[in-house]
């Protein structure tokens, strides 16, 4: 099915942080409550044609700060080569898993087999332990959440986190949180470059449960309890009211 447009007419809430009186949220019902899905493994093209197999692992992952990467690195001493297609068969150093890019920011490295270029991470289809994120993989082993030991930006994937300060016309001033939905804009300029994305795409959109439950973890550990218990109220309220013009486009019908 095709990707629906960028532009639609979008249902949101604002709401102050229970947990900080200088924090508001503004938060994407229609987003949040749609119906959309990771489809890795199971019908992803990926985002370049010329790599199928790698979804949106395929230029690797930056880091959000140094933090970011000290907590993956913990990770990945714990992997082994029966977990870690690509592990060096030796202790692992970080020269083995971190690269940069042309300004100088710390990135995964990519790692190419049969012509297909994909972060050193991605177990390919064949390998034993399953294809996939290693580090995902290592995280579900283990009973633990992947946001544990993912990089920011893949377990935050298709979540789009943003702040902005906001100034009041009696000269104080809160911040705003934004929670809304990673589209290709979000990319940037080369977003619009990518041969296939998910998050507007009806073959995506297939999950039983809307996207507030199935991401949990990941918007509490964005938001903080507090404003995700929050939220879920919004969210099924909003379920319970919303109209033809406050579903998803991506939403089946």
């Amino acid at each position: 099915m095709p990707e629906v447009d960028l532009v639609f007419p979008r249902a949101w809430v604002e709401f102050a942080d229970p947990a900080d009186d200088e924090q508001f949220f503004r938060c994407d019902l229609t987003w949040l409550t749609s119906s959309y899905t990771c489809i890795f493994g199971q019908g992803c093209p990926g985002i370049f044609a010329e790599s199928p197999d790698n979804g949106c692992c395929t230029l690797g992952a930056h880091f959000a700060d140094k933090a970011d990467q000290k907590r993956v690195a913990r990770h990945v001493k714990e992997l082994t080569p029966e977990t870690w297609q690509f592990h060096p068969g030796r202790r692992v150093t970080r020269a083995d898993w971190v690269d940069h890019d042309e300004e100088g920011e710390a990135k995964t490295r990519t790692h190419e087999v049969d012509g297909q270029s994909a972060c050193v991470f991605a177990n390919r289809p064949g390998f034993a332990a399953g294809a996939g994120c290693a580090l995902h993989g290592h995280a579900l082993s283990q009973g633990r959440e992947p946001l544990e030991t993912k990089p920011d930006v893949c377990w935050q994937l298709p979540i789009r986190r943003t702040f902005r300060e906001v100034a009041r016309q009696d000269e104080t001033s809160y911040t705003e949180v934004t929670i809304t939905e990673y589209d290709r804009r979000g990319w940037g300029p080369g977003g619009h470059d990518l041969d296939w994305y998910c998050s507007g795409n009806t073959d995506a959109h297939v999950a039983v449960e809307p996207l507030f439950v199935t991401n949990a973890a990941e918007l509490t550990e964005l938001m903080g309890r507090p404003a995700y218990d929050a939220l879920v109220g919004h969210c099924e309220a909003h379920l319970r009211s919303r109209s033809a013009l406050a579903l998803h486009p991506a939403d089946p019908r």
